[in-house]
C-alpha cells in the first residue's frame, strides 16, 4: 500500500485532471469518481489534498461515507 506525506497528498488536489485524494484517520481516499468532490472540492467547504480527520468530526455525516472510495494509501505521520 502506498504512503503519502501531507506533503505527497497536497498534489492530489483534484485540480488540473490530477486525481482528488483525501486522508482521514490515516487511510487516503480516492474520492475522484464523485460529483460532489468535482475539481477537489465538496460544498465549498473540504478541499482535496489534505487530511480531514478534524474537519470529518465537525462534518453533518461520519468517515463511514469515506469508506465507500477505494483506500489508496496510508498517510504518515
Amino acid at each position: 500500500m502506498m504512503e503519502f506525506t501531507l506533503e505527497d497528498l497536497k498534489k492530489f488536489n483534484g485540480k488540473n485532471g490530477t486525481p482528488a485524494y483525501v486522508a482521514c484517520d490515516g487511510k487516503v481516499y480516492d474520492v475522484s469518481a464523485s460529483f460532489l468532490w468535482k475539481d477537489g472540492e465538496h460544498q465549498v467547504t473540504h478541499q482535496a489534498g489534505k487530511d480531514l480527520s478534524d474537519e470529518i468530526s465537525k462534518a453533518p455525516h461520519g468517515v463511514e461515507l469515506l469508506e465507500k472510495f477505494p483506500i489508496v494509501g496510508i498517510l504518515k505521520r
